[in-house]
């Protein structure tokens, strides 16, 4: 039960007197009053409703007083008019009155939109009695829905009206309830489609489900009210049914009684508006000097007025009136109408007026849950409740309540500043209330990173393991925090598991993988993970980690790289069913992960070129070196030449076409000698082949290259006759190998041969005796031969001479019988040359290129004239080059020059004379031959 003498007083409504409009004068208006004689009222739809009892002036009017207080009526009833009935959904008012003496009370319907003759149109009559009993009518409402109607009677009894209530044809009425006691209230509550009837009368309550066939009902109560002191509240306070006795005032529901409030006083009147609970009681004692009743005292006889906020416990208005006839609600207001006929109204003031007017009293004397029940209700909005409960939590922070202070803090979040909080509970000893704070922060979604670290270094001070856990594996749609953060966190406060744990559930690969491996050392469990993930993240991962991975598991490290630069697909699945065709990695990347585990490295590489032959040339140079460096250090013999074969069989695969140079020098770095000779041959680097022999002193191997590449390589021998030139040994049978082959390939000139061996100590005149023999034979047979030849040029030149003067002195006698083209006879016309060849004329318009040539004769004779024009420009490039040479600072760029033109090229000619040419032939083949022996001689 609620002490009343507790609840604070406010002053929440502002009172006034309604007043007449101003005239057009505008002098001050008068306070409005109604007719004489009212005596029932009620409000909805925009006016405010009356009844009055018996006036001969007024013939029973019912008033209509809209917001522009423009007064107008209709006559309803010849005697008077009891009660009335506004519908607030509806424009239907139902009224009971009486038109003639006796007790027959009349029900009359009137629909408010509809006009009969001016008035409203009455819809429905019919005689409210129960059965044949005449009594009097107490008490009347109707439901909204206009299905229900229920009448209350003095002799005790309730008639209900089931159906449409505006019609006789679609309802039916019945007796629901009959007693001794007079009935004072009724009321109807909606709950769902579950409708019930409340009941009071002076001696009990009852509750009726109308829902439900029968109309099963239930007494609520033994005691009872007078009329118009029971009313129903609104859904703020679930929709309760109110009966004010003269102690208390309680609350019922259908099935059972709620809380009572201690108001004492004799109750006239009971109401509910807005939340709030209106009661006009009897003021039997003057009333104390107070800011609600005015400076003096107050004759027993006035009646109070009282409105009261039962959630948060307060009365929110009280004021003195002179007898109450109704308090009716209407345009946001309440009107409270006195038997003077004035009409006094009482507006609500705004939630901040209000607030204002009570937060510094509230505050001062620290009833801040008053002041906070009082902000919700009044609907305040989230920021100046947020203020309300800052100075809540600070006053009860000041007060040493760390807790309760948190708590009202909490509130806060979304409109205070965390930070304001945070350095209030930052001591050691309010480590808790902070993790509080900071966890409902979290579940907020309001935290940043900041508050995400300093969380969880509360939970690690703590050694709160088991909140920590479960901070860290709520999910993601309760709280919401920089994981990373966490991360962080946790393994710097060594708690290794709840940061796996978190990297691993939100795919933060990188941390997890670090965790692991530096921290927790877990080398199998990481190698495990990165095999789950998709191929870009495992890739990058083995490439970041595989060193460390490869030190400590080296051979599942392998098979893990093995898979990835073949046909990769994630253990786990995690690239999704429409991965069907596996990724593959660059092997050669991975390389340097086999820095020292080269065991491992040749298994990789073995495999890669196995199931992969178009790896990457890296692969297949790292798989040689490595294949060298097992050669070189391997001390048994047999695995020896095992490698050895391994290495050459991977040179001889043909991989190392494009970086020749690279395999040569791997060779030459490991003295694999097979392999540098092998890929000399390759690179026809002919001369290195014999340099190498040279230098390991191997004559034979030195004679054999110069047999099998000195066709292709001429100065091979020059330079084997060099080498054997220098050495102070005996190699005398190697020499006579060398000038053999000179003398038969004319290499080199005899002079040449004889200084070069000049530089031979053991190289005597016996060495080179046969050589110099057969040269200077040789030489000697060329003189001959070429005298002869200059002896023949001599008579053929003579006697063409003699030819000629014959040919300027004497007729030339054409004897030839056949034409020299088609051998036939000849006939004329035909054609005849002075070197002897006739033709038919028409052989020789044939075949004939020029008219003065002979065409048999032609081809030889421009050979001759090539030659001879050859000769003549290579005499002019000879001084020419000559005079170059002589004038030019840089002689070399000169020889360059020419050597690059092609002056200095072998000409080499064809001197076999065909049978049976002519004299002119015989010349040509002469010069021929003069030419072929002085460029042989010039080089």
């Amino acid at each position: 039960m609620a002490a009343y003498l507790q609840w604070r007083r406010f002053v929440f409504f502002d009172r006034e007197t309604v007043k007449e409009p101003s005239g057009p004068d505008g002098a001050g208006a008068k306070p409005f009053a109604l007719p004489p004689g009212i005596a029932v009222c009620d409000s909805g739809r925009g006016n405010l409703v009356f009844g009055d009892i018996l006036c001969r002036a007024w013939r029973c009017q019912i008033w209509f007083l809209p917001r522009s207080l423009q007064l107008s009526s209709f006559q309803a009833y010849k005697l008077r008019v009891t009660h009335l009935y506004q519908l607030k959904q509806h424009s239907i008012l139902v009224s009971v009155g009486e038109d003639e003496e006796g007790i027959n009370p009349l029900v009359k319907v009137w629909n408010l939109e509809k006009r009969d003759g001016g008035n409203p149109l009455c819809t429905r009559i019919f005689p409210a009695i129960p059965g044949n009993k005449p009594t009097v009518v107490s008490c009347l409402t109707v439901h909204e829905n206009l299905n229900f109607m229920a009448i209350g009677f003095a002799d005790g009894s309730v008639v209900l009206t089931k159906g449409d209530i505006t019609r006789d044809r679609h309802s039916k009425t019945q007796i629901l309830h009959e007693g001794s006691y007079p009935v004072t209230g009724l009321a109807f509550r909606q709950s769902g489609k579950t409708t019930h009837l409340f009941v009071v009368t002076t001696e009990n309550i009852q509750s009726y489900m109308l829902s439900v066939k029968d109309y099963p009902h239930l007494e609520l109560d033994t005691h009872g009210c007078g009329l118009r002191c029971s009313s129903l509240s609104d859904p703020s306070q679930d929709l309760q049914f109110i009966v004010a006795g003269n102690e208390c005032v309680y609350l019922y529901q259908p099935d059972e009684r709620g809380p009572c409030f201690a108001f004492e006083g004799q109750k006239l009147i009971v109401h509910w508006y807005r939340g709030y609970l209106i009661i006009v009681s009897k003021d039997r004692k003057t009333s104390p000097k107070s800011e609600f009743a005015g400076n003096e005292a107050q004759n027993s006889d006035k009646q109070v007025l009282n409105i009261y906020d039962l959630c948060n416990k307060f009365i929110a208005y009280s004021s003195i009136f002179d007898d109450i006839v109704d308090v009716l609600a209407e345009w946001g207001s309440l009107y409270v109408l006195t038997r003077d006929g004035k009409i006094h109204v009482l507006q609500e003031k705004d939630t901040q007026t209000k607030l204002e007017a009570c937060k510094s009293m509230l505050f001062r004397k620290n009833l801040f849950e008053m002041a906070i029940n009082l902000a919700k209700s009044h609907h305040l909005d989230s920021d100046g409740l947020s203020e309300i409960f800052r100075q809540y939590g600070d006053h009860l922070y000041n007060k040493g309540n760390h807790d309760g202070a948190i708590q009202q803090y909490i509130r806060t979040i979304g409109k205070l500043e965390p930070s304001y909080v945070i350095r209030k509970f930052l001591d050691a000893q309010r480590i808790h209330n902070l993790t509080a704070y900071l966890q409902m922060l979290h579940l907020q979604s309001l935290a940043n990173a900041d508050h995400t670290t300093l969380l969880l270094n509360c939970y690690t001070k703590l050694k709160d393991s088991s909140k920590l856990e479960e901070f860290i594996k709520t999910s993601e749609s309760e709280v919401h925090f920089d994981v990373e953060t966490a991360i962080k966190v946790l393994r710097q406060a060594g708690y290794y598991s709840h940061a796996v744990y978190l990297a691993e559930k939100h795919e933060h690969h990188e941390w997890y993988l670090k965790i692991q491996l530096e921290d927790i050392k877990n080398y199998q469990e990481a190698l495990h993970y990165i095999g789950k993930l998709p191929f870009e993240q495992a890739e990058s991962n083995m490439k970041r980690y595989g060193k460390i991975l490869m030190h400590h598991v080296p051979n599942e490290t392998t098979e893990l790289l093995k898979i990835l630069c073949t046909d990769y697909r994630p253990s786990g699945g995690n690239e999704g069913p429409g991965m069907l065709e596996g990724k593959k990695a660059n092997s050669e990347e991975f390389i340097p992960v086999f820095a020292n585990n080269s065991r491992e490295l040749k298994t990789f590489l073995e495999h890669m070129t196995e199931v992969q032959p178009d790896s990457p040339q890296g692969v297949y140079d790292t798989l040689l070196e490595l294949r060298l460096q097992n050669w070189a250090h391997e001390q048994d013999e047999q695995i020896k030449e095992k490698l050895h074969n391994e290495a050459f069989t991977l040179l001889k695969s043909g991989r190392f076409k494009t970086v020749f140079d690279k395999a040569l020098v791997l060779c030459q770095m490991h003295n694999f000698k097979d392999g540098v000779l092998y890929l000399y041959e390759q690179g026809k680097l002919f001369q290195q082949i014999m340099h190498y022999h040279m230098q390991n002193e191997q004559y034979k191997k030195v004679i054999k290259v110069c047999e099998l590449y000195g066709d292709q390589e001429a100065c091979l021998w020059e330079q084997a006759l060099g080498y054997f030139a220098r050495k102070e040994e005996n190699c005398k049978e190697y020499i006579a190998a060398v000038l053999k082959h000179i003398e038969n390939k004319n290499l080199m000139p005899p002079l040449l041969v004889v200084q070069t061996l000049a530089h031979n100590s053991t190289a005597t005149l016996s060495v080179i005796k046969d050589y110099l023999v057969n040269k200077l034979q040789k030489q000697s047979r060329q003189i001959e031969q070429d005298e002869q030849t200059i002896q023949k040029y001599r008579e053929e030149t003579t006697r063409i001479r003699l030819e000629i003067e014959e040919l300027k002195a004497s007729p030339k006698i054409f004897q030839k019988t056949k034409c020299s083209i088609c051998t036939s006879a000849l006939e004329l016309p035909s054609v005849h040359f002075l070197c002897g060849h006739s033709f038919h004329q028409h052989c020789f318009e044939s075949y004939s290129e020029s008219d003065s040539e002979c065409p048999t004769c032609m081809p030889e004779n421009r050979k001759v004239m090539d030659m001879i024009r050859a000769q003549e420009q290579k005499r002019d490039l000879h001084d020419q080059f000559q005079h170059q040479l002589k004038c030019s600072n840089d002689g070399f760029s000169v020889v360059a020059d020419y050597f690059g033109r092609g002056v200095f090229n072998k000409l080499t000619l064809i001197t076999d004379l065909p049978s049976g040419k002519t004299a002119t032939t015989t010349i040509e083949a002469g010069l021929q031959r003069e030419l072929l022996i002085h460029t042989k001689r010039s080089t």
